[in-house]
């Protein structure tokens, strides 16, 4: 029995050397700037503001309350928490932007941008430029890790992408706004990529706006204890057998160094625009959305009005994905994550907004009607992909008659994008609720000139 133990004992500990070993030559192998991980780190300390296009251009104690806090004149909280506040906020109702490969591509950069802006002495701290520079860098970072791994083109199913590659955006970005050397940036990433992580369970929760929050905070953090000395691992972005690091979260990761040439790079930003909502739920509801609304002036045209009673069935033509599948929501939270919903309301009231998922307007008698009358279908052309999905609604009508809304791109994805008097209606709305129209006006003005403001943090102030 004790030699049968021991003898386990002694293999395991000949598998641990050997680990090491690979671990080891691993580390011989490769100097920093000839990993995955050191040329990320490289890139985000040499890349200039004159490497950005003009599609780019369209530290003291962190524990001290200097940052500002989205709609609170005169609050200040410790960087990290401001940047957590305001984070939860940016993601509260979901109407954040998404991109593609599927993120939230600013909520998680944004806030630790705003925070980190307002650290530094006020004769040091970083001008508009620097911030914008740092803003396209973090979202750089984000997406080319999800350009590493095919199953990050698609809508999530295990974890919600930006509290993984968000906080890595986040880190890479505060990095750069507070000048952390290349070693330092390294050290960030691989920090971050420890505190990175939240499960799709929680989508469709009050819960969910907690993975943008953290994601910007600990991305800050993870950069604030690498200025101050922390290290971790320098091939954390790198493919080592045996270690995962950021493979952990990709099972088909491949990842690639991140040249940056001398003159010039070409940001992701430049090939692949963000989306924007025009209501507060999922992506995906805005395809279903447009097709429902598409279909109901086709049964008005039919029938001269709108009566439920004439629709027999409802069929949604739509992509495999379980958590926006919900065919009787009990909370704002599932009806935003909600096909059935989305394309009911819609059929009922002929547009969505804020007020479309009140307690009110999810329990209504004639919605629960409609919701009863719903079928799901799944064609196998339609994937799970913001680049490549599409839906169809099919109104089925008492009379047998048959009338079909499709949407293949809505308005403000990025094959569609929304006008610019579309996007500042949207902001002016929202912001109204907690600005006066001065200030609107004021950081509208502030955010078209950024990259000729000599202080960035006078931004944050604006909020």
């Amino acid at each position: 029995m004790v030699y049968s133990t021991l003898q386990k004992s002694q293999m395991v500990f000949a598998a641990s050397r050997q680990v090491h070993k690979v671990i080891a030559k691993a580390l011989e192998r490769n100097t920093p700037e000839e990993t995955v991980t050191g040329s990320f780190a490289s890139f985000i300390y040499n890349v200039r503001p004159d490497h950005l296009s003009d599609v780019e251009m369209y530290s003291s104690n962190p524990t001290s309350p200097v940052s500002s806090v989205y709609g609170r004149q005169g609050l200040k909280l410790p960087p990290p928490l401001a940047a957590f506040v305001n984070g939860v906020a940016v993601h509260s109702m979901d109407f954040d932007d998404t991109w593609h490969p599927a993120t939230h591509p600013s909520g998680a950069i944004l806030p630790a941008l705003l925070a980190a802006s307002q650290m530094a002495p006020a004769a040091s701290r970083p001008n508009g430029l620097d911030f914008l520079l740092a803003f396209n860098v973090g979202i750089e970072v984000q997406g080319r890790l999800m350009h590493f791994s095919s199953e990050a083109h698609n809508i999530p199913k295990r974890f919600h992408p930006p509290s993984v590659v968000g906080t890595m955006g986040s880190a890479a970005a505060s990095a750069k706004l507070l000048s952390l050397n290349a070693t330092q940036c390294g050290h960030a990433l691989a920090i971050a990529a420890s505190l990175a992580g939240a499960p799709m369970a929680n989508a469709a929760t009050s819960a969910k706006p907690l993975h943008i929050g953290n994601a910007t905070r600990l991305g800050l953090e993870a950069a604030l204890l690498a200025a101050r000395g922390m290290e971790a691992n320098l091939l954390v972005l790198d493919d080592i057998p045996g270690c995962a690091g950021f493979n952990a979260f990709y099972d088909d990761y491949k990842p690639r160094p991140l040249p940056l040439s001398t003159n010039s790079h070409e940001f992701l930003l430049e090939k692949q625009d963000i989306a924007f909502k025009s209501f507060p739920a999922h992506l995906g509801m805005h395809w279903v959305v447009e097709a429902a609304l598409s279909a109901r002036n086709l049964l008005i045209n039919h029938s001269g009005s709108l009566t439920p009673s004439t629709i027999h069935t409802i069929i949604l033509r739509v992509p495999i994905s379980k958590y926006i599948n919900r065919p009787f929501p009990e909370s704002e939270h599932e009806a935003r994550h909600s096909f059935q919903f989305n394309a009911c309301t819609a059929l009922l009231d002929g547009k969505m907004s804020i007020c479309s998922f009140s307690n009110d307007n999810l329990h209504r008698q004639e919605l629960m009607q409609l919701l009863s009358k719903v079928m799901v279908e799944h064609p196998k052309d339609n994937v799970a992909n913001f680049d490549k999905m599409y839906a169809e609604v099919n109104l089925i009508l008492q009379n047998g008659d048959i009338l079909t809304g499709r949407c293949d791109s809505f308005y403000g994805h990025w094959r569609r994008p929304l006008s610019r008097e579309s996007l500042l209606r949207k902001f002016q709305t929202n912001a109204s609720q907690v600005l006066s129209k001065d200030n609107i006006d004021h950081l509208v003005k502030t955010v078209d000139s950024l990259e000729t403001l000599t202080d960035s943090s006078l931004l944050a102030s604006c909020l």
